[in-house]
């Protein structure tokens, strides 16, 4: 059995887009589209930028093999980040990516993006005693910085999750899930509707710089710009003229079951909550507007799916909600996370006028949103003041590809428990 995407059979957003066949000049190239290509495709449009993005098919790489889960900040606790970067500038970030749910939110209701939103919250759920300390901690890390969450204990998780597996939980009533896919797509179809020329089907081959343009080469065409937005996070391939991100790659993968039925979905995440665990081999699950049960788990699941990763879920979901088993999945799918050793997004200065974005270590729709629109506003304004991270001319990450080896294996032993 080969890999079967859930989001691209569901999406209700149906947008294709023409390939580049032809020389054109705009003021923003952008490569990559997804969450960051496509939001700063939108704003530097509504921004009176001439624009064009190209990809191999939007919405492809991670921004399509997604969760769903829209939450603020980041994986790291607030004074974690604000430790990395330093008071003033880890707190403009974490006061910045509070807000990128609120973002996301007001982009898909004012284009009516079709996306399946569910607003009701999200569940950081304590997998044991240490996890239950972990999320007290953030509680109390994130209300000093005016987050309005709910700490529940174990009676309350187990209400909203409908699984005794959990100690307790973080509730950010705030954030939601989405299909991530379809949230990609419907910002792409605004983005073109705002002027943008959008393309698929063209992949960038060669980029140079010559007489104060950037030039970016496809197979077919080119674009000559006088600004230039690498977006492709986890999913950038070669490119003669560029160096490439330096990350290390991690795998995540997805399962789904048939849509439920009322008898087998009673109980399970009656709030439609999306979650994910404490555990330093984490997982994440939730439901989709279909009833369709989803459990997600670090991991690569390969080209003819892992069977290491893919008996996992099925023991994992069964665990969590016995009324599950007998149940068959229907969908196994996954993707590549661009982990940074720091877990903090870059903003990489390529040169001139020109950025990559990526690193968003698996929290990529708020960030990838907000990133995206920032780095427009920047470009449209020449000024590097309104972005929400200091931009660094520095790429040195090491070892991104060994440490992505040990990660995987340490998966896989997690799974064969």
């Amino acid at each position: 059995m080969k890999q079967n995407n859930l989001w691209q059979e569901t999406s209700e957003e149906k947008v294709s887009f023409k390939a580049l066949d032809d020389s054109i000049e705009c003021d923003l190239a952008i490569v990559g589209g997804g969450y960051t290509g496509c939001s700063a495709a939108l704003t530097a449009a509504e921004n009176g930028l001439s624009v064009s993005l190209i990809d191999q098919q939007i919405g492809y790489g991670g921004s399509g093999r997604n969760v769903g889960l829209v939450n603020a900040g980041l994986w790291l606790a607030p004074e974690k980040v604000e430790s990395i970067l330093g008071h003033k500038e880890g707190t403009k970030l974490n006061e910045t990516l509070a807000r990128a749910p609120e973002l996301v939110f007001k982009l898909i209701n004012k284009n009516n993006i079709r996306c399946n939103l569910t607003s009701s919250g999200t569940l950081h759920c304590a997998h044991s005693q240490k996890g239950l300390k972990d999320i007290q901690n953030r509680h109390r890390q994130l209300t000093e910085r005016g987050a309005k969450l709910k700490l529940l204990d174990k009676n309350e998780t187990e209400l909203l999750t409908g699984s005794p597996s959990f100690y307790g939980s973080l509730l950010n009533e705030k954030a939601g899930t989405i299909n991530p896919l379809s949230y990609c797509l419907g910002l792409a179809r605004v983005a073109q509707s705002k002027g943008a020329k959008i393309f698929e089907s063209s992949l960038a081959t060669k980029i140079e710089f010559e007489n104060d343009s950037w030039i970016t080469h496809t197979q077919q065409g080119l674009i000559k710009s006088k600004k230039l937005l690498i977006a492709t996070n986890a999913y950038l391939q070669s490119i003669i003229g560029i160096p490439s991100s330096k990350y290390t790659p991690v795998y995540y993968f997805q399962a789904a079951t048939k849509p439920l039925t009322e008898e087998a979905i009673q109980a399970i995440l009656p709030k439609s909550h999306g979650c994910w665990d404490t555990a330093t081999v984490m997982s994440s699950f939730r439901l989709d507007n279909h009833n369709r049960f989803i459990i997600g788990g670090i991991g690569n699941l390969g080209q003819n799916i892992s069977k290491i990763h893919s008996n996992w879920a099925k023991r994992k979901a069964y665990s969590l909600y016995p009324s599950l088993k007998g149940i068959p999945f229907d969908y196994f799918w996954g993707g590549q996370i661009s982990m940074t050793d720091d877990h903090i997004p870059k903003i990489y200065r390529i040169a001139k006028n020109a950025y990559s974005i990526f690193g968003y270590s698996g929290r990529g729709i708020g960030p990838g949103t907000l990133f995206g629109k920032s780095i427009a506003e920047a470009l449209a304004n020449e000024t590097e003041d309104i972005l929400p991270i200091r931009p660094s001319s520095k790429n040195n990450q090491k070892f991104g590809r060994v440490k992505g080896s040990f990660i995987e294996l340490g998966a896989k032993i997690n799974h064969l428990i």
